[in-house]
């Protein structure tokens, strides 16, 4: 029973003061992270985005990318659709068509409501520019663009993110610096 004592007394003389240093040190060094005062490149984001530091690739648009699976075959005109779908985000986001990106899977196996039928599955990424408005405006146009491959209005379904700046990665970096 001493021995437990005695090791308990020296677990408690190495840890005690160690975490007392940790408890001291941790609250300032977070309070200094998420007090820093944003600088003049700092751009307006909702209130979901964190404030960016200032950073070159802070005061870039950001990323609108679309990916978009369907078990519809676009042929040749696959090309000619995903850059439709690019001025279609363009168009709605207000964002440079030189940031938006499309991929479109086709030919994939896909189950919508139980069958197989024509269906598209897409996922829109964005730095902002995600709102009621413009996502409903761009999932009626990809729609309008996939109709005439026989593509129903009620069989696809696109999903949009408003991303924090740094869970964006570009040219070596996230957004956020």
């Amino acid at each position: 029973m001493a021995i437990v004592t005695r090791s308990r007394r020296s677990w408690f003389s190495f840890h005690i003061p160690l975490i007392l240093v940790v408890v001291a040190i941790v609250p300032t060094f977070s309070f200094s992270i998420i007090s820093r005062r944003p600088t003049a490149g700092t751009l307006r984001m909702s209130s979901q985005q964190e404030q960016s530091p200032g950073h070159p690739f802070c005061d870039l648009p950001g990323d609108p990318s679309l990916i978009l699976t369907t078990n519809i075959d676009l042929g040749e005109e696959k090309m000619e659709i995903m850059k439709s779908i690019s001025k279609v985000i363009t168009k709605h986001t207000g964002k440079p068509e030189t940031y938006v990106a499309v991929s479109i899977n086709d030919n994939a196996d896909i189950v919508f409501g139980g069958s197989s039928d024509p269906a598209a599955l897409g996922c829109m990424y964005s730095l902002g520019a995600i709102a009621q408005e413009s996502n409903g405006a761009i999932t009626s146009d990809v729609t309008d663009l996939l109709e005439p491959f026989g593509l129903a209005e009620n069989r696809i379904y696109i999903n949009f993110f408003d991303m924090p700046r740094a869970n964006v990665g570009w040219s070596r970096r996230t957004f956020a610096g």
